[in-house]
């Protein structure tokens, strides 16, 4: 009987043997079948090809990628990639950047702790390869920094060591999605080895298929009889396609073989079989793997440039992406009414839109017409708040359905009228004219942040007991709003009225009160010029700003 290896590694990324000799070993070892699985790249695809080229083998192009789920680190294996595809390069230059960007600071630590080390000195100690943890593991150790690549990790680059940087990794259910649209063949990796307990690993795999996981790794060189029987039995439970590999490192996993992993490792060819049935089936009825997908953006500093617009591209693209059937949700901080004027004079007209104002405090439907979820401050908390902000002397409004309202007419207020054309009504009692709560108040200082932050720190013991949130959406306007609304809460709210998985949703951001919106999301986007705080709660930056098209590039490959 044949047998195949579905999960092997080169020294293109953290193996030992070239993609040529990982291909000529497998020869050697008689497999009519293997797949390249390199961490995060596809570099050696094309030499291991070559070396299979007048050999009686196949090479199947893959990759593993490293992706992340409740902050535990989780793999996915791509089958069958279309390596050489636009879309799949573009991916791939974004992880690259992600790892350059962590492997410099982990440098930087390193250097700071004793340990002198550039990044440009450990690509060439480790040429034509994806740097990795085991790569500063082995320069340590080479160099004299440690007695074992077991102590540079138990002492420095471990996960809560010093010198350890987390990279911004995608989400499993990204990784999927990216496979899928490279043609590829999406498989757990070595599910058991993430020791998540049953029920969270049935929730992961349930998730997993919901947005197009194909396959499951069953046969791996760690388990145990039970433990394949286990997993054999998940795989069924979700319908997937077994899948199996030895995850061969050459050199740098001693003891452990090809095809035949720890001695007792077997994958029968028909393993493969069923997986191309299931691979040529996908490909031929494509719109069974097709998923509508739901953007939340920002306007100020993410949609809009810095002139209140969006480019002809940007359009062209929201244009397309609506078209393909996926929803667009426009969310500010700002009012309804203001939110919709944005709409209307940017000409965005597309159907399935939807409008977040007040930071999540109300949805709107703009096929329906109505509102259809709304959350407010109640009264006597407006009356509170704007006790205090006349105490601190910071200006202070709320609202109506259909009006601003202010105790004063003042700086700030002309300043927010600049770009806010919602009609104003002035009372000194604001509460005494309103007949319902309304979704938020908006303190503003042009001149003086401390006296702002001052009243904020006042509110604070206050707001906490009553369940309210106190946010700058910049420097000069501080958002309050009930807790139980926000951003976050309003992607959860609309994704559950429309029956839209939560992975399948995408946020983007550039400011404060973006950042739980981010959090909720199943893909998080941070704009080049955004914050530090929402890059680091995003899972992906722009390679541009806002000025620049930054939103609309990094959609493009999501439509």
């Amino acid at each position: 009987m044949n047998i195949v290896d579905l999960h092997t590694h080169s020294n293109k990324s953290d193996g030992s043997f070239s993609p040529a000799e990982l291909v000529r070993y497998a020869v050697e070892k008689g497999l009519s079948a293997i797949a390249l699985t390199d961490h995060d790249t596809t570099d050696g695809i094309e030499e291991a090809l070559k070396a299979a080229k007048y050999r009686e083998i196949e090479v199947i192009p893959g990759i593993e990628f490293s992706s992340e789920y409740e902050g535990q680190d989780i793999h996915i294996v791509g089958l069958y990639i279309d390596y050489q595809s636009d879309f799949f390069k573009r991916r791939l230059v974004n992880f690259v950047n992600g790892r350059e960007i962590r492997n410099r600071e982990m440098c930087r630590r390193l250097t700071e702790h004793g340990m002198p080390v550039t990044y440009e000195e450990l690509v060439a100690e480790f040429p034509d390869s994806v740097i990795t943890r085991s790569h500063f593991a082995k320069y340590l150790l080479q160099h004299g920094y440690t007695k074992s690549l077991k102590e540079a990790f138990d002492r420095y680059i471990g996960d809560r060591c010093p010198c350890f940087v987390p990279r911004k990794k995608i989400t499993p259910m990204r990784a999927v999605e990216i496979i899928l649209k490279a043609g590829g063949f999406p498989i757990l990796a070595h599910p058991l080895l993430y020791h998540m307990g049953k029920e969270r690993l049935d929730k992961l795999v349930s998730q997993l298929k919901e947005v197009g996981l194909q396959g499951l790794e069953a046969v791996y060189c760690t388990y145990s009889p039970s433990d394949e029987r286990e997993m054999r039995k998940l795989a069924n439970k979700y319908e997937l396609c077994i899948s199996g590999g030895s995850d061969f490192h050459g050199n740098a996993k001693p003891g452990l073989d090809l095809a035949v992993g720890y001695g007792k490792l077997f994958i029968p060819e028909e393993i493969l079989d069923r997986i191309k049935l299931r691979h040529a089936f996908l490909k031929e009825h494509p719109d069974i793997i097709k998923k509508s997908k739901i953007l939340f953006t920002d306007l100020d500093g993410t949609l809009l440039d810095d002139t209140k617009q969006i480019s002809v591209y940007t359009r062209e693209v929201l244009k397309e992406w609506s078209a393909a059937g996926h929803k667009l949700v426009l969310c500010s901080g700002r009012d309804i009414n203001s939110v919709m004027s944005v709409k209307e004079y940017l000409q965005l007209d597309f159907p399935g839109m939807y409008l977040i104002g007040y930071n999540g405090g109300q949805i709107y439907d703009c096929d329906a017409g109505q509102t259809i979820y709304k959350v407010t401050l109640t009264l006597p908390q407006i009356a509170y708040i704007m006790k205090e902000a006349e105490r601190f002397g910071v200006h202070c409004h709320t609202y109506t359905d259909t009006h601003i309202i202010s105790p004063v007419e003042d700086e700030q207020l002309h300043y927010y009228q600049r770009v806010i054309k919602t009609p104003v009504i002035v009372s000194k009692d604001v509460t005494a004219i309103m007949q319902e709560g309304s979704c938020k108040c908006l303190a503003i200082e042009l001149q003086d942040h401390e006296k702002i932050e001052a009243f904020r720190k006042s509110l604070l013991p206050w707001a906490q007991e009553e369940g309210i949130s106190l946010l700058y959406s910049n420097p000069y306007y501080l958002e309050l709003f009930p807790s139980v609304s926000g951003k976050g809460a309003s992607v959860q709210k609309l994704c559950e009225l429309l029956g839209i998985n939560i992975w399948l949703s995408v946020a983007a951001g550039d400011a404060q009160n973006d950042i739980s919106m981010i959090e909720a999301a199943g893909m998080g986007i941070a704009m080049r010029n955004g914050s530090d705080e929402v890059k680091a709660a995003a899972t992906t930056i722009t390679q541009e700003d806002n000025n620049h098209d930054g939103l609309a590039k990094a959609l493009y490959d999501l439509i």
